[in-house]
Protein backbone atom coordinates (compact mmCIF):
# COMPACT_ATOMS: atom_id res chain seq x y z
CA UNK A 1 0.00 0.00 0.00
CA UNK A 2 0.92 3.33 -0.63
CA UNK A 3 2.37 5.49 1.73
CA UNK A 4 0.46 8.40 1.73
CA UNK A 5 -3.25 8.13 1.61
CA UNK A 6 -4.84 8.90 -1.74
CA UNK A 7 -6.13 7.02 -4.57
CA UNK A 8 -5.55 6.20 -8.12
CA UNK A 9 -8.25 8.01 -9.26
CA UNK A 10 -10.37 10.43 -8.63
CA UNK A 11 -14.50 10.87 -9.35
CA UNK A 12 -15.49 14.98 -10.04
CA UNK A 13 -17.90 15.14 -12.01
CA UNK A 14 -18.80 18.88 -13.84
CA UNK A 15 -22.34 18.18 -15.05
CA UNK A 16 -24.63 15.36 -15.64
CA UNK A 17 -26.58 15.78 -19.16
CA UNK A 18 -27.85 13.08 -21.37
CA UNK A 19 -25.09 11.03 -22.04
CA UNK A 20 -26.05 8.12 -20.24
CA UNK A 21 -28.81 6.08 -21.35
CA UNK A 22 -32.29 5.39 -19.55
CA UNK A 23 -33.61 2.36 -18.35
CA UNK A 24 -37.30 1.35 -19.88
CA UNK A 25 -39.72 1.95 -17.49
CA UNK A 26 -40.83 -0.71 -14.93
CA UNK A 27 -44.56 -1.21 -14.94
CA UNK A 28 -47.13 -3.67 -13.44
CA UNK A 29 -46.14 -6.53 -15.52
CA UNK A 30 -42.25 -6.22 -15.09
CA UNK A 31 -43.32 -7.13 -10.91
CA UNK A 32 -42.81 -10.83 -10.26
CA UNK A 33 -42.43 -11.85 -7.17
CA UNK A 34 -39.80 -14.94 -6.90
CA UNK A 35 -40.23 -16.46 -3.20
CA UNK A 36 -44.02 -15.79 -1.52
CA UNK A 37 -43.75 -13.47 1.47
CA UNK A 38 -39.98 -12.03 0.66
CA UNK A 39 -38.43 -8.99 -0.53
CA UNK A 40 -35.29 -9.79 -2.21
CA UNK A 41 -32.76 -6.96 -3.11
CA UNK A 42 -29.32 -6.84 -4.17
CA UNK A 43 -28.01 -9.84 -6.18
CA UNK A 44 -25.25 -11.61 -7.89
CA UNK A 45 -24.58 -14.87 -10.05
CA UNK A 46 -22.42 -17.39 -8.91
CA UNK A 47 -19.52 -17.09 -11.61
CA UNK A 48 -16.47 -18.69 -12.91
CA UNK A 49 -13.03 -17.16 -11.53
CA UNK A 50 -13.02 -14.98 -14.78
CA UNK A 51 -16.65 -13.93 -14.73
CA UNK A 52 -18.51 -16.01 -16.59
CA UNK A 53 -21.65 -17.12 -15.15
CA UNK A 54 -21.64 -20.79 -14.07
CA UNK A 55 -23.70 -23.42 -14.96
CA UNK A 56 -23.88 -26.01 -12.96
CA UNK A 57 -26.99 -29.09 -13.43
CA UNK A 58 -27.94 -27.05 -15.81
CA UNK A 59 -29.10 -23.91 -13.72
CA UNK A 60 -27.53 -20.31 -12.92
CA UNK A 61 -27.46 -20.20 -9.41
CA UNK A 62 -28.19 -16.33 -7.95
CA UNK A 63 -27.97 -15.34 -4.33
CA UNK A 64 -30.44 -12.00 -2.90
CA UNK A 65 -30.09 -10.25 -0.02
CA UNK A 66 -34.07 -11.00 1.50
CA UNK A 67 -35.97 -10.16 4.50
CA UNK A 68 -39.69 -10.68 5.46
CA UNK A 69 -41.92 -8.39 3.65
CA UNK A 70 -42.34 -5.25 6.36
CA UNK A 71 -45.13 -2.54 6.26
CA UNK A 72 -41.80 -0.47 5.61
CA UNK A 73 -39.66 -2.29 3.20
CA UNK A 74 -36.93 -0.05 5.27
CA UNK A 75 -37.13 -2.60 7.65
CA UNK A 76 -35.46 -5.10 5.41
CA UNK A 77 -31.72 -4.18 6.42
CA UNK A 78 -32.16 -4.62 9.65
CA UNK A 79 -33.17 -8.78 8.98
CA UNK A 80 -31.21 -9.01 5.78
CA UNK A 81 -30.42 -12.97 5.14
CA UNK A 82 -28.49 -13.68 1.79
CA UNK A 83 -31.06 -16.36 -0.13
CA UNK A 84 -29.80 -18.87 -2.77
CA UNK A 85 -32.27 -19.73 -5.93
CA UNK A 86 -31.50 -21.03 -9.05
CA UNK A 87 -32.65 -20.84 -12.72
CA UNK A 88 -33.24 -23.70 -14.79
CA UNK A 89 -35.70 -24.40 -18.03
CA UNK A 90 -38.58 -24.84 -15.19
CA UNK A 91 -38.17 -21.29 -14.25
CA UNK A 92 -37.12 -20.19 -10.59
CA UNK A 93 -36.07 -22.20 -7.50
CA UNK A 94 -36.24 -21.37 -3.91
CA UNK A 95 -33.36 -22.73 -1.93
CA UNK A 96 -33.60 -20.85 0.92
CA UNK A 97 -31.60 -19.46 3.18
CA UNK A 98 -27.82 -19.61 1.29
CA UNK A 99 -26.03 -20.21 4.99
CA UNK A 100 -26.95 -21.48 8.21
CA UNK A 101 -28.69 -20.18 11.34
CA UNK A 102 -25.87 -19.03 13.48
CA UNK A 103 -22.84 -19.60 11.13
CA UNK A 104 -22.40 -15.28 10.19
CA UNK A 105 -20.43 -12.98 12.86
CA UNK A 106 -22.78 -10.85 12.63
CA UNK A 107 -26.46 -9.77 13.06
CA UNK A 108 -27.38 -9.45 9.53
CA UNK A 109 -25.63 -10.51 5.84
CA UNK A 110 -24.96 -8.23 3.07
CA UNK A 111 -24.26 -8.01 -0.36
CA UNK A 112 -20.91 -9.49 -1.66
CA UNK A 113 -19.55 -12.27 -4.46
CA UNK A 114 -19.52 -16.13 -5.18
CA UNK A 115 -17.50 -18.06 -7.05
CA UNK A 116 -17.23 -21.74 -8.35
CA UNK A 117 -13.41 -22.76 -8.38
CA UNK A 118 -11.97 -25.31 -10.40
CA UNK A 119 -12.37 -28.28 -7.52
CA UNK A 120 -15.57 -27.38 -7.69
CA UNK A 121 -15.64 -25.44 -4.58
CA UNK A 122 -18.02 -22.49 -3.94
CA UNK A 123 -16.56 -19.14 -2.40
CA UNK A 124 -18.94 -16.74 -0.74
CA UNK A 125 -17.51 -13.55 -0.45
CA UNK A 126 -19.84 -11.09 1.60
CA UNK A 127 -20.38 -8.32 4.36
CA UNK A 128 -21.29 -9.46 7.61
CA UNK A 129 -23.31 -6.21 9.48
CA UNK A 130 -23.19 -6.15 13.27
CA UNK A 131 -22.61 -7.89 15.97
CA UNK A 132 -24.46 -11.53 17.43
CA UNK A 133 -26.68 -10.39 19.77
CA UNK A 134 -26.27 -7.11 19.80
CA UNK A 135 -28.38 -4.69 22.00
CA UNK A 136 -28.74 -1.91 20.00
CA UNK A 137 -28.26 -2.33 15.71
CA UNK A 138 -25.42 -1.11 14.68
CA UNK A 139 -24.07 -0.62 10.98
CA UNK A 140 -20.81 -1.98 11.00
CA UNK A 141 -19.64 -3.58 8.32
CA UNK A 142 -16.46 -6.69 7.88
CA UNK A 143 -15.94 -8.22 4.88
CA UNK A 144 -15.70 -12.21 5.32
CA UNK A 145 -15.50 -15.65 2.52
CA UNK A 146 -16.70 -19.01 3.64
CA UNK A 147 -16.85 -21.93 1.29
CA UNK A 148 -19.04 -24.81 0.51
CA UNK A 149 -19.90 -27.55 -1.57
CA UNK A 150 -22.83 -27.33 -4.47
CA UNK A 151 -25.02 -29.94 -4.90
CA UNK A 152 -28.68 -29.72 -7.34
CA UNK A 153 -30.07 -28.79 -4.12
CA UNK A 154 -28.39 -26.09 -2.99
CA UNK A 155 -25.06 -25.81 -1.34
CA UNK A 156 -23.80 -27.52 2.16
CA UNK A 157 -20.89 -28.46 3.89
CA UNK A 158 -20.06 -24.52 4.83
CA UNK A 159 -16.59 -23.98 6.72
CA UNK A 160 -16.73 -21.47 9.47
CA UNK A 161 -16.50 -17.93 8.19
CA UNK A 162 -12.99 -15.95 7.98
CA UNK A 163 -12.39 -12.21 8.05
CA UNK A 164 -10.55 -11.35 5.06
CA UNK A 165 -9.08 -7.56 5.63
CA UNK A 166 -9.86 -5.16 8.55
CA UNK A 167 -9.71 -1.50 7.60
CA UNK A 168 -7.18 0.68 9.05
CA UNK A 169 -8.67 3.72 10.11
CA UNK A 170 -6.05 5.66 8.01
CA UNK A 171 -6.82 4.83 4.07
CA UNK A 172 -10.13 3.04 5.03
CA UNK A 173 -12.46 4.92 7.58
CA UNK A 174 -13.68 2.24 10.33
CA UNK A 175 -17.18 2.24 10.58
CA UNK A 176 -18.38 0.37 13.57
CA UNK A 177 -20.07 2.56 15.78
CA UNK A 178 -22.78 3.44 13.64
CA UNK A 179 -26.25 3.75 15.19
CA UNK A 180 -29.52 5.18 14.25
CA UNK A 181 -28.11 6.42 10.79
CA UNK A 182 -30.23 8.00 8.16
CA UNK A 183 -30.06 6.38 4.42
CA UNK A 184 -27.50 7.48 2.15
CA UNK A 185 -25.05 8.61 5.47
CA UNK A 186 -23.45 5.38 6.31
CA UNK A 187 -19.91 4.77 6.21
CA UNK A 188 -18.95 1.84 4.41
CA UNK A 189 -16.52 -1.32 4.15
CA UNK A 190 -19.13 -3.43 2.26
CA UNK A 191 -20.45 -5.73 -0.96
CA UNK A 192 -16.77 -7.38 -1.84
CA UNK A 193 -16.68 -8.41 -5.74
CA UNK A 194 -13.75 -10.99 -6.54
CA UNK A 195 -11.85 -9.80 -9.64
CA UNK A 196 -9.04 -12.42 -11.09
CA UNK A 197 -7.01 -9.88 -13.71
CA UNK A 198 -6.98 -11.34 -16.56
CA UNK A 199 -3.89 -9.87 -17.52
CA UNK A 200 -1.78 -10.87 -14.44
CA UNK A 201 -3.34 -12.93 -12.90
CA UNK A 202 -3.25 -11.66 -9.43
CA UNK A 203 -7.13 -12.24 -7.68
CA UNK A 204 -8.88 -8.85 -5.93
CA UNK A 205 -11.70 -7.56 -4.08
CA UNK A 206 -13.13 -4.74 -4.82
CA UNK A 207 -15.42 -2.95 -2.30
CA UNK A 208 -17.64 -0.30 -1.47
CA UNK A 209 -15.26 2.16 0.98
CA UNK A 210 -15.00 5.61 2.74
CA UNK A 211 -11.96 7.53 2.72
CA UNK A 212 -10.34 7.42 6.26
CA UNK A 213 -8.14 10.64 5.46
CA UNK A 214 -10.98 13.11 5.68
CA UNK A 215 -13.90 14.04 7.67
CA UNK A 216 -16.08 15.35 5.38
CA UNK A 217 -19.75 14.41 5.07
CA UNK A 218 -19.12 13.16 1.33
CA UNK A 219 -16.40 10.71 0.99
CA UNK A 220 -17.23 7.77 -0.79
CA UNK A 221 -14.49 5.72 -2.58
CA UNK A 222 -13.86 2.29 -4.28
CA UNK A 223 -12.02 0.10 -2.32
CA UNK A 224 -9.22 -2.51 -3.00
CA UNK A 225 -7.60 -5.87 -1.84
CA UNK A 226 -5.20 -7.95 -3.56
CA UNK A 227 -4.52 -11.53 -2.68
CA UNK A 228 -1.10 -12.60 -1.76
CA UNK A 229 1.23 -15.45 -0.39
CA UNK A 230 0.56 -13.70 3.19
CA UNK A 231 -3.24 -13.69 2.43
CA UNK A 232 -5.64 -11.12 1.56
CA UNK A 233 -4.05 -7.52 2.00
CA UNK A 234 -5.21 -3.77 2.06
CA UNK A 235 -3.92 -2.35 -1.39
CA UNK A 236 -4.30 1.64 -2.72
CA UNK A 237 -8.39 2.82 -3.09
CA UNK A 238 -9.25 2.63 -6.91
CA UNK A 239 -11.67 5.49 -7.02
CA UNK A 240 -13.10 8.18 -4.35
CA UNK A 241 -15.75 10.88 -4.76
CA UNK A 242 -14.44 13.17 -1.77
CA UNK A 243 -16.47 15.70 -1.46
CA UNK A 244 -19.04 14.75 -4.56
CA UNK A 245 -20.94 11.17 -3.05
CA UNK A 246 -21.01 9.40 0.36
CA UNK A 247 -21.63 6.28 -1.31
CA UNK A 248 -20.35 4.30 -4.57
CA UNK A 249 -22.28 1.02 -3.66
CA UNK A 250 -21.93 -2.73 -5.45
CA UNK A 251 -18.45 -2.00 -6.64
CA UNK A 252 -17.17 -3.94 -9.78
CA UNK A 253 -14.32 -4.02 -11.90
CA UNK A 254 -14.86 -5.92 -15.61
CA UNK A 255 -12.01 -6.55 -18.57
CA UNK A 256 -13.51 -5.80 -22.07
CA UNK A 257 -11.25 -5.71 -25.00
CA UNK A 258 -8.19 -4.88 -23.52
CA UNK A 259 -9.80 -1.94 -20.90
CA UNK A 260 -10.85 -2.43 -17.16
CA UNK A 261 -14.35 -1.16 -16.73
CA UNK A 262 -15.24 0.25 -12.71
CA UNK A 263 -18.75 0.40 -11.86
CA UNK A 264 -20.83 1.55 -9.29
CA UNK A 265 -24.69 2.25 -7.96
CA UNK A 266 -25.24 5.58 -6.40
CA UNK A 267 -28.28 7.86 -5.73
CA UNK A 268 -29.25 11.36 -5.60
CA UNK A 269 -29.91 12.03 -2.06
CA UNK A 270 -26.02 11.09 -1.64
CA UNK A 271 -24.80 13.28 -3.63
CA UNK A 272 -23.29 16.44 -1.74
CA UNK A 273 -24.83 19.49 -1.65
CA UNK A 274 -23.39 22.38 -3.94
CA UNK A 275 -21.56 19.28 -6.05
CA UNK A 276 -23.57 18.30 -9.63
CA UNK A 277 -25.95 15.48 -8.39
CA UNK A 278 -26.95 12.49 -10.91
CA UNK A 279 -29.76 10.33 -10.98
CA UNK A 280 -30.49 7.12 -9.43
CA UNK A 281 -28.06 4.92 -11.76
CA UNK A 282 -24.93 2.74 -12.48
CA UNK A 283 -21.84 4.86 -13.02
CA UNK A 284 -18.14 4.29 -13.76
CA UNK A 285 -15.20 4.55 -14.85
CA UNK A 286 -12.20 2.87 -17.10
CA UNK A 287 -8.82 2.67 -17.52
CA UNK A 288 -5.89 0.91 -19.66
CA UNK A 289 -4.66 -0.87 -16.10
CA UNK A 290 -5.94 -1.41 -13.07
CA UNK A 291 -4.11 0.94 -11.14
CA UNK A 292 -5.28 3.35 -13.41
CA UNK A 293 -4.99 6.41 -14.36
CA UNK A 294 -9.19 5.99 -14.47
CA UNK A 295 -11.12 8.31 -17.12
CA UNK A 296 -14.69 8.79 -16.17
CA UNK A 297 -17.28 6.58 -18.64
CA UNK A 298 -19.46 8.52 -21.48
CA UNK A 299 -17.56 11.53 -19.78
CA UNK A 300 -19.30 12.00 -16.85
CA UNK A 301 -19.03 8.82 -15.36
CA UNK A 302 -22.52 8.11 -15.99
CA UNK A 303 -23.49 5.05 -17.88
CA UNK A 304 -27.66 4.18 -16.97
CA UNK A 305 -30.28 5.98 -15.15
CA UNK A 306 -34.02 4.73 -14.07
CA UNK A 307 -36.38 6.01 -16.34
CA UNK A 308 -36.94 10.17 -16.22
CA UNK A 309 -40.69 9.62 -15.48
CA UNK A 310 -39.86 6.50 -12.61
CA UNK A 311 -36.12 7.70 -11.10
CA UNK A 312 -36.45 5.27 -7.97
CA UNK A 313 -37.87 2.30 -10.14
CA UNK A 314 -34.66 0.09 -9.30
CA UNK A 315 -31.35 -0.09 -7.94
CA UNK A 316 -28.22 -1.55 -7.32
CA UNK A 317 -27.08 -2.99 -10.62
CA UNK A 318 -24.45 -6.09 -10.77
CA UNK A 319 -23.01 -6.75 -14.19
CA UNK A 320 -22.11 -10.91 -15.41
CA UNK A 321 -19.29 -11.58 -17.19
CA UNK A 322 -22.36 -12.07 -20.68
CA UNK A 323 -22.66 -8.14 -20.23
CA UNK A 324 -25.93 -8.54 -18.93
CA UNK A 325 -27.19 -6.17 -16.17
CA UNK A 326 -29.16 -7.07 -13.32
CA UNK A 327 -30.92 -5.31 -10.22
CA UNK A 328 -34.05 -5.08 -7.98
CA UNK A 329 -37.16 -3.13 -8.47
CA UNK A 330 -37.16 -0.52 -6.06
CA UNK A 331 -40.05 2.30 -5.61
CA UNK A 332 -42.30 1.12 -9.15
CA UNK A 333 -45.21 3.04 -10.50
CA UNK A 334 -45.04 6.36 -8.48
CA UNK A 335 -46.10 8.77 -11.31
CA UNK A 336 -44.75 11.30 -9.73
CA UNK A 337 -46.16 10.96 -6.66
CA UNK A 338 -44.06 10.80 -3.46
CA UNK A 339 -43.65 8.57 -0.50
CA UNK A 340 -44.18 11.32 1.86
CA UNK A 341 -47.43 12.41 0.50
CA UNK A 342 -48.76 8.88 -0.43
CA UNK A 343 -47.70 6.53 2.87
CA UNK A 344 -49.29 3.36 0.69
CA UNK A 345 -47.28 3.58 -1.72
CA UNK A 346 -44.36 2.63 0.80
CA UNK A 347 -45.39 -1.46 0.44
CA UNK A 348 -47.96 -1.21 -2.49
CA UNK A 349 -45.08 0.24 -4.98
CA UNK A 350 -41.90 -1.49 -3.48
CA UNK A 351 -40.82 -4.25 -6.40
CA UNK A 352 -38.49 -6.23 -3.76
CA UNK A 353 -37.84 -8.60 -6.69
CA UNK A 354 -35.79 -8.72 -9.58
CA UNK A 355 -35.91 -6.00 -12.28
CA UNK A 356 -36.24 -6.60 -15.82
CA UNK A 357 -32.46 -7.43 -17.47
CA UNK A 358 -30.45 -5.50 -20.08
CA UNK A 359 -26.91 -5.29 -21.55
CA UNK A 360 -24.05 -2.70 -21.84
CA UNK A 361 -22.13 -2.41 -24.78
CA UNK A 362 -18.59 -1.23 -24.86
CA UNK A 363 -17.17 1.35 -27.18
CA UNK A 364 -13.33 2.53 -25.80
CA UNK A 365 -14.93 5.43 -23.18
CA UNK A 366 -18.42 4.50 -23.97
CA UNK A 367 -20.71 2.71 -22.72
CA UNK A 368 -24.16 2.42 -23.82
CA UNK A 369 -27.39 0.19 -23.42
CA UNK A 370 -26.44 -3.09 -25.67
Amino acid sequence: MSDRPGSTGTWRPVAFGDEGARIPTIGAGDVHPLVPGLDLWDCWPLTHPDGRTAIVHDRRWWFFLSAPQFPDPVQRHAHARIRLLSRGADGWRDHGNALPDGLTPGSREWAGSAVLDEAGRVTLYYTVAGRPGEAALTFEQRLFAVHGTLADSGISDWTVPAELVVADGRIYQVANDQVELAPGTLKAFRDPFYFRDPVTGTEHLIFTASAGWTDGAHNGMVGLATRTAAGWQLDTPLVDAIGVNNELERAQVHWRAGAYYLFWSTQRHTFAPGAPAGPNGIYGMVANSLRGPWRPINGSGLVAANSAQEPQQSYSWVMTGEDEVWSFVDYWGLEGRSLADHPALVRSRFGGTAAPVFRLAFAGDRVTLG
